[in-house]
């Protein structure tokens, strides 16, 4: 893991451009990175939590399906503000998907779509498959919702798939790819907002203390983002991480309101990103201490 990247102070991307220019134009400053590297050093030249959010989602993308293309993607799962298999109407047959997604982070300037979709025969238990299409082919329609409160920097997205052909993905829709994207994508985000908190911290000069105990957190989420995401392990230790930010979260409070108002601003208002996922996060932590017999 090349820390010294994180101590340098280069400038931070510019964030008035279209989201596939600026992720086009992290990835040039980047070079050869890893889906974590991604999410570390993508957060740290963001200037915003939205663009750090959005670094740190395709990392999580790219050790999810490591296959994927360099452009931007989104992963396309809930319909109908819901995630269980049984809920969902998407089909894919052969290999052509009729269906909807209702929240697709991104999507107007995400280049390719990784949509789950119902496949069993009928009378058969529900199972997934996880299939990918292009945006702007044919069948393939994406409808911009309005921004919503919480980062509105980066624009979500209905997806209307009208028999659009696709790819499909080896293995079982849920067990390989949705399942154990919910702690991937925890862990890259966690990891690209710490990674953009910390370079504020040193542009603001805050507390030595504060700024080597979220470089601590950065840490420890590099050692979590190299264990199986299904292991109860992992689910422990990055419930662990999530402990240690929200020990450290009164102070960062303190810190960005002593500061510059534009950041204070926007850390009051996309902090609750973290929150999202609480609910889910706690349910695996509950397994997997049961599992490992904590």
């Amino acid at each position: 893991m090349p820390w010294q990247r994180l101590l340098d102070a280069p400038a931070r991307l510019p964030a008035d451009r279209p989201l596939d220019d600026w992720y086009g134009a992290l990835l040039d400053r980047l070079g050869e990175f890893t889906p974590f590297e991604l999410a570390l050093l993508g957060g740290k030249l963001a200037a915003t939590p939205g663009l750090a959010f959005l670094a740190g989602y395709q990392g999580a993308l790219r050790l999810l399906w490591p296959s994927a293309p360099l452009s931007l993607g989104a992963l396309c799962v809930t319909e109908n503000r819901s995630v269980r298999p049984a809920d969902m109407q998407t089909r894919l047959n052969g290999l052509s998907l009729d269906g909807r997604k209702d929240f697709v982070t991104a999507g107007e300037a995400a280049d390719w779509l990784l949509v789950a979709a119902r496949e069993e025969a009928k009378g058969e238990a529900p199972r997934l498959a996880l299939t990918v299409v292009r945006n702007g082919d044919p069948g393939v329609r994406i409808e911009t919702l309005k921004p919503l409160p919480l980062m509105p920097d980066i624009p979500h997205a209905r997806l209307h798939l009208d028999g659009a052909h696709c790819e499909r993905l080896a293995g079982d829709g849920w067990d390989a790819y949705v399942k154990p994207f919910r702690s991937i994508e925890d862990l890259h985000v966690l990891t690209a907002l710490v990674a953009w908190a910390h370079g504020v911290g040193r542009d603001c000069a805050w507390p030595q203390p504060l700024q080597m105990r979220l470089l601590g957190l950065l840490a420890g989420a590099a050692e979590v983002a190299r264990q199986c995401a299904t292991a109860p392990t992992m689910h422990l230790l990055l419930a662990a991480l999530f402990a240690e930010f929200k020990a450290l979260k009164p102070e960062l409070d303190a810190a960005f309101a002593s500061g510059p108002a534009e950041w204070a601003g926007l850390w009051q208002r996309d902090q609750g990103v973290l929150e999202i996922a609480s609910g889910p996060r706690a349910k695996r932590l509950e397994k997997a201490i049961a599992a490992l017999g904590l």
